[in-house]
């Protein structure tokens, strides 16, 4: 908040005139009596709460009240405490704080404070007195709570003693009035006036005392003061009776008897021996020790405190030693001549489970055999505990899991342990066993004994060959004597159980095969004797045997699948054309009359290899004029000519597709990718026909490319292209060209009848072959290899991803058509394959 620097001077200004009204007013008094116009009496109690109104002084002194603020009624104390304020508003005396009369004047009576009212316009002061009336909210209180007196014993009747009076800060009625003494036999009260201190208590002594019957007398002094209702103030008083010494030591009990566990810590309170005197002072202090040897025992594991006679433990208890200790304690005052008595105290020291038992091997075979029965003894060992009772009694045991087990004799002192399984070395090739002996204090002590065993092999395990059956393949054409693969066996055994040798298993049927193998002994090495033959041997199996060198000897045997891998080592051989004379040359006739892209002969070829090395590729070598004649590898593509007169719906051709999966991943899907004029031809989605829609025009093309898209319906969809050339002739072409190619096709199987014979019979061969060699390898084990024969363009390497595959590729990759051509003279397909 701001301080507002008007009201801030008029504030200053009101107090010091306030201050100068205070000190100069009674010199304007006696100058000038005539400013004192009035002087007003108020009486109040003491203790008034702050806000109660104490009089009306406008009204009191005839002021106007309309005015009262006007002229600034207000009260002055000089350098008393602002006890008092002055409403100005409506000209109330009111109480500001806490009125103590004690605190104003203490004992002074009356109690008076003196106030000024001063009033302004014009200026006029006025005399306020205030008498503080008291109240009795003081008790009388003596200086101290508690107050001892002593007496000789032979003090005699009437003796006085004086006691600190009490004091209270209240006046006049309220203030002590009396004393009053507790009923007792021996003392009674007077009180004697003394000024300003009040009124003195005496104790007289009205009969002899006797410190035998009472050493103490405890009296109470009541001090009551005069209000209404009285308040009071009391002090105990003690009064102690002085004594001769003329009495010996006595003992509680003339015989202590406690127990004790032996393995008390030292420091251990056992009891406190106490000798009574009632003597007072020196005659009655008592001193205690311990005396001597009683009975050949000796109290050194004991010490006693001199001034309590409290018995602790000093350390060296031992139940197995000593079982019991009785002590003499001396109890002596330390009078001038000192008196004394003898107390007596038996220590039964009492048993505790302090001792661990102890194992004692007396008998141990370290060695036990893998093959030993069940109940073979491995050791025998005794037990003791130097404990008596239940704590001296011992239980053994060893590890539930293990396959050992303790027999106890019939005292519980010995055990023996045995076998309560076969062992198995292979497993766990030794033991530690760990022996608990528990006894059965509370709580128990343990201890426990580790025995080393060692299990001893025993010829109970056949090698084991890594795997069952081996696959191996061996490309054709190896060096004879050369190791081609190994096989590995383990034998879970040890030592020369483990020890295993490969030998070829010489009995089996097929054992004129292992007749061109060798193998080590040693390591499982395989090597061949001659060199394989794709074309001749496809693959073979023999059997491998693993001995170990045990007493007797095991053994185990595997099937090892050989599969030859074929080799480019076959050079193609041409089938056609071939002369008379068995050089590969042929002569073609054509018309020259033919229009481009006429078939003039087809070139036919076989390789021996199968997959990519048998897969034939054309090339022209040498020719007079390269613009005449083309040769065509393998590309997706076909030419079809037809006649400019057929009519809408014509079947140009059947686009075949072939894919490998199976189901919706199978299923083919043939559309339109594209095509020079959408008007003229249509493709079935489902079977690949392409027919014509319309008829042809004089001014359609002569020539029209189709580009064929396949899709299967899989997740991801697969697909593959292929192109179609239709070429348009007039009607006499076609029909010439068809006589042309009907008399080549003549000429061609009447040639190379021969041929087709041979390789239609070998290709045959080979498929049945194939068929029985995957269905016996199906119906023996689940194989890692498929074989399969393709009779048309390769197959996608998904179709039997990661198996051995055989494939049989055509010498000719032109064209489609041609390639479909070639496999129908080969006797393979009749359909064309464009393979996704």
């Amino acid at each position: 908040t701001q301080r507002d620097p008007v009201k801030e001077r008029t504030g200053y200004k009101g107090r010091w005139l306030d201050v100068w009204v205070f000190f100069c007013l009674p010199l304007m008094v006696v100058i000038h009596l005539d400013g004192i116009s009035a002087q007003i009496r108020y009486s109040i109690q003491e203790e008034l709460k702050s806000g109660t109104v104490v009089g009306n002084v406008a009204k009191d002194l005839g002021l106007d009240i309309g005015r009262l603020a006007e002229r600034n009624l207000r009260v002055v104390s000089g350098t008393k405490q602002d006890l008092f304020k002055m409403n100005a508003r409506e000209g109330l005396l009111i109480v500001e704080k806490r009125v103590d009369r004690e605190e104003l004047c203490a004992k002074t009576a009356p109690c008076v404070t003196n106030l000024k009212a001063v009033v302004e316009n014009p200026l006029e002061m006025h005399q306020v007195i205030i008498e503080i009336l008291d109240v009795n909210d003081n008790s009388p209180k003596f200086p101290e709570e508690n107050y001892t007196l002593e007496v000789l014993e032979s003090a005699v009747v009437g003796s006085r003693f004086q006691m600190e009076g009490a004091h209270d800060l209240d006046v006049g009625v309220n203030s002590l009035q009396s004393y009053k003494l507790n009923h007792n036999p021996y003392f009674r009260l007077e009180t004697e006036e003394s000024g300003e201190d009040g009124k003195i208590p005496f104790l007289i002594l009205q009969r002899p005392l006797d410190r035998e019957q009472a050493a103490e007398h405890w009296l109470l002094l009541t001090a009551t003061d005069g209000g209404k209702p009285s308040k009071s103030g009391k002090i105990n008083i003690t009064v102690i009776v002085s004594d001769v010494n003329d009495n010996s030591p006595v003992c509680e009990r003339q015989k202590y008897t406690i127990t004790i566990k032996e393995n008390a810590p030292a420091g251990t309170s056992l009891l406190a021996v106490n000798a009574s005197d009632s003597d007072e002072g020196m005659n009655g202090e008592i001193e205690y020790s311990l005396r001597g040897k009683l009975r050949g025992m000796s109290a050194d594991p004991f010490e006693l405190d001199s001034r309590t006679g409290k018995l602790t433990v000093k350390g060296g208890l031992d139940y197995e030693e000593k079982q019991v200790y009785e002590i003499k304690v001396l109890a002596a005052d330390r009078g001038a001549v000192s008196l004394s008595t003898h107390c007596n105290v038996i220590v039964r020291v009492e048993d505790v489970n302090d001792n661990q038992p102890e194992i004692e091997i007396t008998s141990l075979s370290s060695r036990i055999p893998e093959d030993a029965p069940p109940g073979t003894v491995v050791a025998l060992m005794g037990v003791t505990d130097l404990d008596s009772g239940v704590n001296g009694q011992v239980v053994c045991s060893v590890p539930g899991h293990l396959p050992f087990d303790l027999k106890p004799s019939h005292d519980g002192q010995s055990y023996s342990l045995v076998t309560k399984d076969y062992l198995d070395k292979e497993t766990i090739h030794m033991y530690d066993i760990t022996i608990t002996a528990k006894d059965l204090g509370s709580p128990a002590l343990s201890s426990t004994k580790v025995i080393h065993v060692d299990v001893l092999d025993v010829n109970d395990n056949r090698p084991l060959f890594t795997e069952s059956p081996y696959t191996f393949y061996v490309p054709e054409n190896n060096k004879a004597g050369m190791s081609m693969f190994s096989v590995s066996a383990t034998d879970a055994d040890g030592g020369e159980n483990a020890a295993v040798t490969y030998s070829l298993e010489r009995k089996s049927a097929g054992h004129t095969v292992t007749s061109f193998l060798n193998i080590n002994e040693e390591n499982g090495t395989i090597s061949a004797l001659k060199s394989f033959d794709f074309e001749t041997l496809k693959n073979f199996h023999f059997h491998v045997v693993a001995s170990d060198s045990g007493t007797p000897s095991l053994s185990s045997n595997v099937t090892v699948n050989v599969f030859i891998l074929d080799q480019n080592d076959n050079a193609p051989v041409i089938l056609y054309p071939v002369s008379s004379n068995g050089s590969a040359e042929g002569v073609e006739e054509i018309p020259r009359n033919v229009n481009a892209g006429h078939l003039v002969t087809k070139v036919r070829a076989y390789d021996a290899d199968i997959g990519y090395n048998g897969w034939l590729l054309f090339s022209l070598q040498e020719v007079t004029d390269h613009s005449l004649f083309v040769s065509s590898n393998g590309s997706a593509e076909g030419v079809e000519e037809i006649p400019r007169n057929v009519n809408a719906g014509h079947l140009v051709t059947k686009v075949r597709a072939y894919d490998a999966d199976i189901g919706y991943n199978g299923w083919l899907l043939f559309s339109l990718q594209e095509v020079t004029d959408h008007s003229l031809f249509g493709l079935d989605r489902y079977t690949g026909q392409i027919r014509t829609l319309r008829s042809f025009t004089e001014t359609d093309e002569a020539e029209h490319k189709l580009i064929i898209l396949v899709k299967d319906n899989g997740n991801v969809s697969l697909s593959a292209t292929a192109t179609v050339i239709v070429k348009l002739v007039e009607p006499k072409e076609a029909f010439a060209a068809s006589d042309v190619k009907s008399s080549t096709k003549a000429d061609e199987d009447n040639n190379v009848t021969f041929y087709l014979m041979i390789t239609l019979g070998s290709v045959s061969a080979l498929f049945l072959i194939s068929i029985v060699v995957l269905i016996s390898m199906c119906q023996c084990h689940i194989s890692t290899h498929c074989y399969v024969i393709e009779f048309a363009l390769p197959l996608p390497a998904r179709f039997c991803s990661g198996r051995h595959t055989e494939h049989w590729i055509p010498s000719s990759r032109t064209s489609v058509t041609v390639a479909a051509a070639e496999a129908e003279k080969m006797g393979r397909i009749s359909t064309v394959y464009v393979v996704s």
